[in-house]
């Protein structure tokens, strides 16, 4: 499902972790597979390949990835798992009618009904498009606007409803800047061939979809005009990648006199009302020019080039969702050419995937009563508390921050909302109707209840409980104006979390992902809220510019990393989670320390505890990927690629070089006085 819910400096970590431990010490093995490894290759030359070489080719990419690593294969197993829970359901016909079971088996038979839908082919939409062809003036924008974000559809810009930055226990509306069907502002501007050749294929894409939507070539030519003109420029408006990062910059609260004095011909009012959101008071415009380009555009660009511009916004959000002829079109341009997929994803993982978007707690819970066992939880809440009291020690131990800093920082520490496995209290999905009409249409109603869910916080006190994850997820996040670490179940079963193994590996891995959450809390971007979750300056001046300048060797390492030929990793943008993993590889590696006083850990294959440790590490990176993802990724993603998570975060860590014996003689070394060194 194509539903987009903006959670501002939501920092996700896209784990692939790798081990944990709990049992008597004798049965306890290393959670290390030698098969993985590289031995041929050199911890000091490339460390990437030495842990993670034997994994990367008994794992070659299939046609259906651009990208496939640890993270990949733990979300197939979770997938596969999620499939037999619900064709369980889909496979019964005595499902009580508006019953749980009832809307994830029949939502799911409707996705995977392929006959149907190449009957229908792009029927489900004719209504839709036809009613955008219908509206009258640029008046009715501003109404089909409010209505369309509530069904999936989201031209020009989003809405959504969160915590205030600066008042995190209220909810307040904000808007994000939004309308690229590249989705993202680059594609448009850029003057590299691989990126003058993607937008020229989207170009072809936009014709070809219009006229798979039952429109004359002439007709679909005028559209990719007006589709590339308008986006273009809100491409021109929009901030960049890493001025998103800036919270300060995207928080631009404003009262309902000056919104509507400052963008004087959006129509406030008519879409404030059937958004939903009657007695609106305060918004945050999180863009403001990109904003003001949306206003201006509505304003000057003529009528029905604006109507083709929606239409395109329909007919992008419902090609899933439609027939064989459209979908595979659909596939051509977002996965072939933007990132190099060679084959559409069987249609059974399409469908799972839908229904856990559209029933997600619901399918979660399920999940969660079958896969997710009590004494992994158990065993996270300790890891949590041994990395937490690891992270104090070191806060405490930080020779360039004064004491008034960490007094503030150590309660910002202890205030942590953790959240293991599953929430205490399940979303209610009884008003979702799942119905036998079209996919299209329970893919709206579904984005319907999605919006209803989102607006009902309208008014009311932020819920600190809820999640944004679901239990079936393979991930985990940090949310500052929560200050919650969050880890779903998904993440912590085999072969990735190892009940069986021992504490180098357990630390090495899931470990390092627990304090990476922690550390997203005292990162460039976490650091600037305090331990209640709003947005204030707890730093000295002196501790922050120390912090800049430290922060600042980590962007100038990463900026100088060729990641393909030409193309340079982006330190800036990927500086959050940079930070994150140094601080987490450097909290899980004293936790561990520390373990082992009281737990000793002995030399086993060869590998001391130290050494199992970074390989456990490099372990959750393994993956291949393609070339045209290793451009995409590194325009858009705050994650730094995999093998530079290794590469690249090792060579800062100096108990790395001592467990590896690495010298001034190898390639990855790095002198002490020129590494990062932030946590």
């Amino acid at each position: 499902m194509r539903t987009t819910k903006y959670l501002p400096l939501l920092a996700i970590c896209m784990i692939m972790t790798g081990c944990n431990s709990k049992k008597e010490a004798a049965t306890l093995t290393t959670g290390i597979d030698l098969a993985n490894l590289d031995t041929t290759a050199q911890p000091g030359t490339d460390f990437y390949q030495y842990a993670c070489g034997g994994w990367i080719k008994s794992h070659p990419l299939t046609a259906e990835y651009s990208r496939f690593g640890s993270f990949d294969l733990l979300a197939e197993n979770t997938r596969q798992q999620l499939n037999d829970l619900i064709t369980g359901l889909s496979a019964k016909t005595d499902n009580a009618p508006g019953s749980v079971a009832q809307k994830i088996g029949d939502l799911y038979n409707i996705a995977m009904d392929s006959v149907k839908l190449n009957h229908d082919g792009a029927e489900p939409i004719k209504a839709e498009l036809a009613a955008i062809e219908a509206l009258k003036d640029k008046a009715d924008i501003y109404s089909y606007l409010a209505e369309a974000q509530k069904l999936g559809v989201r031209p020009y810009f989003q809405l959504y409803i969160a915590a205030d930055d600066k008042n995190s226990s209220v909810n307040l509306v904000q808007t994000y800047q939004g309308g690229l069907g590249m989705g993202q502002r680059d594609y448009y501007l850029e003057q590299d061939e691989n990126t003058v050749n993607i937008r020229t294929k989207y170009q072809e894409h936009v014709g070809k979809m219009f006229q798979l939507a039952g429109y004359d070539e002439a007709t679909a030519q005028r559209a990719v005009k007006a589709v590339m003109d308008i986006e273009t420029r809100l491409a021109k408006a929009a901030s960049s990648q890493v001025e998103l990062r800036d919270p300060q910059a995207n928080y631009n609260k404003m009262d309902l006199a000056k919104l509507k004095a400052t963008y004087p011909t959006f129509d406030w009012d008519t879409y404030f009302s059937i958004s939903g959101l009657n007695g609106v008071r305060e918004v945050n415009i999180g863009q403001p020019k990109a904003m003001q380009e949306v206003a201006n555009v509505i304003n000057t660009v003529p009528f029905d080039e604006q109507k083709l511009y929606l239409q395109w916004n329909l007919i992008n959000a419902a090609a899933p969702y439609l027939g064989d002829d459209i979908v595979a079109q659909n596939f051509d341009f977002y996965g072939r050419t933007m990132s190099g997929q060679q084959e559409q994803r069987p249609r059974w993982k399409r469908s799972v995937g839908i229904v856990s978007a559209a029933l997600g707690e619901a399918l979660g819970q399920m999940y969660v009563e079958k896969y997710f066992p009590a004494e992994a939880k158990a065993r996270m809440v300790t890891l949590v508390q041994d990395l937490q009291g690891a992270l104090g020690e070191r806060i405490k131990a930080l020779p360039w921050m004064s004491e008034p800093t960490k007094e503030k920082a150590l309660e910002k520490l202890a205030a942590f909302h953790v959240k293991i496995g599953y929430p205490d209290k399940w979303k209610d999905y009884s008003t979702l109707q799942i119905m036998n009409d079209s996919y299209w249409a329970n893919v709206e109603r579904a984005s319907q209840w999605e919006y209803n869910d989102m607006i009902g916080k309208f008014g009311k006190p932020v819920d600190r409980d809820e999640w944004q994850m679901t239990p079936q997820t393979v991930n985990a996040y940090y949310n500052p104006t929560t200050n919650e670490i969050c880890f779903p179940a998904a993440i912590l079963q085999p072969p990735f979390f190892d009940m069986n193994a021992d504490d180098a590996c357990n630390y090495g891995a899931i470990g390092v992902v627990i304090g990476h959450e922690m550390t997203h809390g005292f990162d460039d971007q976490g650091r600037q809220y305090d331990k209640d979750g709003n947005m204030k300056d707890w730093w000295t001046k002196e501790d922050a510019e120390k912090f800049n300048e430290r922060a600042q060797v980590m962007v100038n390492f990463f900026d100088s990393i060729e990641v393909a030929p030409g193309v340079y990793g982006n330190g800036q943008l990927t500086l959050g989670e940079n930070i994150a993993d140094h601080g987490g590889l450097k909290v899980a590696y004293q936790a561990l320390q520390k373990a082992m006083q009281t737990r000793p850990l002995q030399t086993v294959d060869g590998f001391t505890p130290d050494q199992r440790f970074y390989l456990a590490f490099a372990r959750v990176w393994a993956g291949n990927i393609r070339p045209e993802e290793i451009v995409r990724l590194t325009k858009l993603d705050p994650h730094s690629l995999a093998k530079w998570r290794v590469d690249g975060a090792l060579p800062q860590i100096d108990t790395w070089y001592t467990a590896f014996d690495v010298t001034d003689k190898d390639p990855m070394f790095i002198p002490q006085e020129k590494r990062v060194n932030v946590w």
